[in-house]
């Protein structure tokens, strides 16, 4: 499975359980960690693990097995971690405190530096 098939297995996983805000950032030219990361918003604590469940199910039945899943036990903020692709499942309150969007995007560039 290619980059762009595991982008659109998460992006169907996500949207079959009607995920909220759903935001993809291409992080290649600001980490070595991962190429792209998801920043997705849940209604509830059930919403936000059934979200993540859903992304680490799709992705075992298409043959790869995530490399780690971390906060399902509380559920307000659940990591999966694929490799080349993070997804964050939050909370509405939780994404607005931690703003990591904003905190991963590149920065514009102006004109005077």
């Amino acid at each position: 499975m290619n980059k762009a098939q595991l982008n659109a297995l998460v992006v169907k996983a996500l949207e079959d359980l009607k995920a909220k805000d759903v935001v993809c950032l291409d992080v290649t030219s600001v980490t070595d960690m991962t190429d792209t990361m998801y920043f997705v918003t849940g209604t509830s604590n059930r919403h936000v693990k059934s979200l993540a469940e859903n992304v680490s199910m799709e992705v075992k039945k298409a043959g790869r097995q995530p490399l780690g899943i971390e906060g399902q036990d509380v559920g307000d903020w659940v990591l999966v971690d694929l490799g080349e692709i993070l997804v964050h499942v939050m909370l509405p309150e939780i994404r607005d405190l931690y703003d990591l969007e904003k905190l991963w995007s590149i920065p514009e560039r102006s004109d005077d530096a």
